[in-house]
């Protein structure tokens, strides 16, 4: 089955350059666009895409109030790609934080393009080591500014979300593994396992706590105290 995507752009030229590009790959059909985030959300709903190619500034509803829409929204399982010409770190965690499992810069070739939206199609997070480790670092030096929100204080263990108490000890060894930014090669070679069985615990730690991708599992374990920010 081919994975339908939605080009989402206020610029019409943009839209059609995106949608010639991913329509030329086999298994991909672009099956709609949008020009704002209303027309997104609308779109998403009658089309029941696979993958939002999303971009930021947009008159109107913007992408990042759209992808927080249509992520929160239980009946669309779109997975969204949020393209800019914007190498901009507030850009990538609003992004992250809205729910997006991919962030692309629109100055990307065409087969970095098309990869991305299989990537995300297959529910993975579209993120370089080197993008995931920045967010890892920002994610960190905020719990350290604000440890009242993000990180116990030293005598103040905080309540364990309910949902941690679902993970296996193993399942949570993976999660502390992920939070360093491990890819799953890493973590295998760490805990003396094949990578198959940690992606398995990947997907089963994803899956308890109700996260999308591996990237936004970083964002969790340091919101809810699982590690701590080095100091």
């Amino acid at each position: 089955m081919s994975i339908r995507v939605l080009v989402v752009d206020d610029q019409s030229l943009v839209r059609g350059g995106f949608r010639t590009i991913l329509d030329s790959e086999d298994g991909i059909e672009v099956v709609g666009e949008a020009a704002n985030g209303e027309e997104a959300i609308a779109a998403v709903a009658a089309l029941s895409p696979d993958v939002v190619c999303m971009d930021v500034q947009m008159p109107g509803m913007d992408g990042l109030e759209a992808t927080r829409r249509i992520t929160a929204d239980e009946a669309s399982a779109a997975a969204v790609l949020v393209l800019t010409t914007f190498n901009r770190e507030d850009y990538l965690f609003a992004a992250l934080e809205a729910g997006a499992s991919g962030f692309l810069l629109k100055n990307s070739s065409p087969e970095q393009l098309i990869e991305a939206v299989q990537v995300v199609a297959r529910g993975d997070a579209l993120l370089s080591p080197d993008v995931t480790r920045r967010v890892i670092e920002a994610v960190a030096s905020r719990a350290s500014a604000e440890p009242a929100a993000l990180a116990p204080a030293a005598d103040h263990e905080p309540k364990p979300a309910p949902e941690l108490e679902t993970l296996t000890d193993r399942e949570r060894e993976v999660l502390e593994q992920l939070a360093a930014g491990l890819s799953n090669a890493e973590i295998a070679e760490r805990l003396w396992v094949g990578e198959a069985t940690v992606k398995t615990h990947v997907s089963k730690v994803l899956m308890k706590l109700g996260l999308r991708d591996r990237v936004h599992a970083v964002v969790y374990a340091y919101e809810r105290g699982v590690v701590r920010a080095q100091r």
